[in-house]
C-alpha cells in the first residue's frame, strides 16, 4: 500500500437511520479523494445487503445481529455470532488493511471497528440520535473522534475533548426536483395535494395502521398519497392501492418522494430530521414510543417549539391524525411556515467536516 493510498472501511446498517449518513460521507469522501478505497460492512438481511452494491460501494458481511428484550433462540445464538463476527471482522481487516474504520453505528458496527483498531486503524464513531447507542458508548474509547448529531449527546460520552457537535450528514445526491416531473413519475395529478408518509425503512405498525383507517378518507377530500410502508408490512396493506394513494415497501426514489409531496408524515428519527431541514419540507413528526431515552420525542419537540413541524404523538394518532393532515395540508401559509423554519436546523456541512476529519486521520496513519 502506499503512503498516499487512503483506505476507509464504513461499518453500520440495519436501520436507514445508520446507514444513509455513512454514505453521506462516503460520497463526500470520493469528491474529495477521488482515489479512496472504500469498503462498507453490514448484514445480509438488513436495509445495506440492498442499498450498498446498488450504490456500487464494495461490500461485505458479518454474522452479527443484536439482542432482543425476550428470552428468543435469536438471544441464546448472540454469543456464537459474536465469535463468528470478530473472526469475520479480522478476516475482512487483514484483507482491506484501513486506515480508518468508521462506525455508524448499530450493532453490526461494534466488532469490525474494535478489530481495526486492534490493528492500527483509527476509529471514527458517528452518533446520529441524542441518546447515543450501547455500540459507540462501548467503542468510545478506541475513538479518535466521536462526531455527534446533537448537543445533549456530550453528556453521554466520557472523554469530551475527542467530541465534535458535527450534525447528521446528509447525502450529496439529495436534491429537490421538479415537482410535475416527480409527480408525474408516480403516476399521480399535480393538481393535488400529495402527502409522503415514511415510518422508516423498516416500517412503523402505528403510524402504518393509522394511515389504513383513514386513507380512503383522505383520498375523498383530494389527497394524494406515497406511503411506504416497509418490508414488514408491504404485503398488509398492498391491496388498498388506488389511483389516488401508492404503496411501496421502500422507496428508493426518495429525492423524487420528498420533491412529489406538499407534507410529509414521518417518524422523528435523526436522519429523517437531518433531510427534511436540509431540503426544507413541512413535516408532521409521529416520534416512536420504542427508543431509548424516548430521543425521538425529544427531538421532534426541539422542532415543533421553533414552529417548524407539527407534532402528533404516537398514542393520539387515532384521534388526530386525519384531521391534522387536513388542517395542515390546506394551509399554505402554515406549509409555508413550517418549510422556512425547518431550515434552521440543517447542517449541510456535516457530510464533508467528518469526511475531512477521516481524511486527516489517514494521512496521520
Amino acid at each position: 500500500m502506499s503512503r498516499k493510498e487512503c483506505r476507509f472501511i464504513f461499518a453500520g446498517g440495519g436501520t436507514g437511520g445508520h446507514l444513509y449518513p455513512a454514505v453521506a460521507v462516503a460520497e463526500k469522501l470520493k469528491l474529495l479523494k477521488p482515489d479512496a478505497k472504500i469498503l462498507f460492512v453490514g448484514t445480509k438481511e438488513k436495509i445495506e445487503a440492498k442499498v450498498i452494491p446498488a450504490l456500487g460501494y464494495d461490500f461485505k458481511t458479518i454474522w452479527i445481529s443484536g439482542l432482543t428484550r425476550a428470552l428468543t433462540l435469536k438471544n441464546l445464538l448472540f454469543p456464537i455470532k459474536l465469535v463468528v463476527s470478530i473472526i469475520q471482522s479480522l478476516i475482512i481487516n487483514i484483507k482491506f488493511r484501513p486506515n480508518v474504520a468508521v462506525g455508524a453505528g448499530a450493532y453490526v458496527s461494534g466488532p469490525i471497528a474494535w478489530i481495526a483498531s486492534l490493528m492500527g486503524a483509527k476509529i471514527i464513531l458517528m452518533e446520529q440520535n441524542s441518546f447515543p447507542g450501547a455500540t459507540n458508548r462501548l467503542l468510545q474509547n478506541k475513538a479518535s473522534s466521536i462526531h455527534v448529531s446533537f448537543e445533549e449527546s456530550v453528556k453521554y460520552f466520557k472523554n469530551k475533548k475527542n467530541i465534535k457537535i458535527t450534525g447528521n450528514p446528509v447525502r450529496t445526491t439529495l436534491e429537490l426536483s421538479d415537482r410535475n416531473e416527480a409527480v408525474k413519475y408516480f403516476s399521480l395529478d399535480p393538481n393535488k395535494n400529495i402527502l409522503l408518509v415514511v415510518g422508516g425503512s423498516l416500517g412503523a405498525r402505528s403510524i402504518n395502521k393509522s394511515m389504513a383507517d383513514i386513507a380512503v378518507k383522505l383520498g375523498e377530500k383530494n389527497i394524494q398519497i406515497l406511503w411506504q410502508t416497509g418490508e414488514y408490512y408491504y404485503n398488509e396493506y398492498k391491496h388498498l392501492e388506488n389511483d389516488n394513494l401508492k404503496i411501496f415497501p421502500f422507496l428508493s426514489e426518495m429525492d423524487l418522494a420528498y420533491s412529489a409531496s406538499d407534507l410529509l408524515l414521518a417518524r422523528a428519527g435523526a436522519t429523517t430530521i437531518a433531510e427534511v431541514a436540509y431540503l426544507g419540507l413541512p413535516v408532521i413528526f409521529v416520534p416512536s414510543a420504542n427508543v431509548a431515552a424516548n430521543h425521538q420525542y425529544k427531538n421532534a419537540v426541539s422542532i415543533v417549539e421553533k414552529n417548524a413541524g407539527i407534532l402528533v404523538e404516537d398514542a393520539e394518532l387515532n384521534e388526530k391524525l386525519y384531521y391534522t393532515v387536513l388542517e395542515t395540508i390546506n394551509n399554505n401559509e402554515l406549509l409555508n411556515t413550517l418549510r422556512k423554519n425547518i431550515v434552521n436546523f440543517s447542517k449541510p456541512e456535516a457530510a464533508k467536516d467528518i469526511a475531512l476529519d477521516a481524511l486527516k486521520l489517514a494521512e496521520l496513519n
